[in-house]
């Protein structure tokens, strides 16, 4: 059986690592360098790193910060921002990356999935979502979580899926740092329409809220969060073993 995995997530703004509520109110919170480390020692599966402003301030990933964390760790490492072209992904790629996560760039021009699919092939392009209900249907935001595209969430996935994106991760912006539990609605709905893998982001509170995720929607691959992670709340460890005890499947 496919074990599930968990993923840390490290936000990071002007080389430090962030975290809010709701994607604002952005706090400091440590070197993503040294967090990196940690958790590459501490048993996460795998680790995403953001540069969460480099698609709204139009510039480029940092990548001094990211070859040195890639340097650090011994576990699949995806990582995003400001990725906008097929050369992104390839200077990405070669500053360590194992894959890359693209959003924003997408929405610009949804072509680019398909390109770098095309040349990495499908499991290097992960499409990450930023989604919020507006009028009670799911919206795709755009520049983290500043911008409302109006675009229709589960067609945008599914599009993106065909062209090649050969991992979704679902960042629900309601849910996002409030720690009452994943958006398991919005998790099954991309989950029902497509059959890539799929990461749940947003809401993680306590080790109860991954159990809970699993167990429901089973189909979701691996669970992604950070300030549960960063400030100790939670130990990847101690999770882990309380997935197993629960007949969830994780890697020990």
């Amino acid at each position: 059986m496919i074990t599930k995995r968990i993923i840390p997530c490290l936000d990071v703004k002007n080389g430090r690592v962030v975290k809010g509520v709701n994607f604002e109110g952005l706090g400091d919170v440590a070197s993503p360098v040294a967090l990196a480390e940690y958790y590459s020692r501490c048993g996460a599966d795998e680790l995403v790193f953001y540069d969460i402003t480099a698609s709204a301030e139009g510039r480029a990933l940092f990548t001094d910060i990211l070859c040195e964390t890639a340097r650090r760790v011994f576990i699949p490492l995806t990582v995003g921002g400001g990725i906008n072209t097929v050369d992104d992904f390839d200077r990405v790629l070669k500053c360590g990356a194992d894959k890359v996560s693209v959003n924003s760039g997408a929405i610009r021009d949804p072509a680019l999935v398909e390109a770098a699919a095309k040349r990495y092939g499908d499991q290097c392009v992960v499409l990450s979502v930023d989604i919020k209900r507006v009028d009670g249907a799911f919206r795709v935001f755009a520049k983290g979580g500043r911008e409302n595209t109006g675009m229709e969430a589960i067609g945008w996935i599914k599009r993106c899926v065909a062209m090649g994106a050969g991992e979704i991760v679902v960042n629900s912006i309601d849910t996002d740092g409030v720690k009452q539990g994943f958006d398991l609605e919005m998790l099954a709905a991309v989950c029902q329409a497509v059959s890539v893998p799929v990461i749940a982001s947003g809401g993680a509170g306590r080790i109860e809220d991954f159990i809970t995720l699993f167990q429901t929607l089973p189909q979701v691959d691996a669970g992604l969060a950070a300030s549960i992670f960063h400030f100790g709340e939670v130990a990847i460890r101690d999770l882990k073993a309380a997935m197993a005890a629960a007949g969830i499947p994780a890697r020990l």
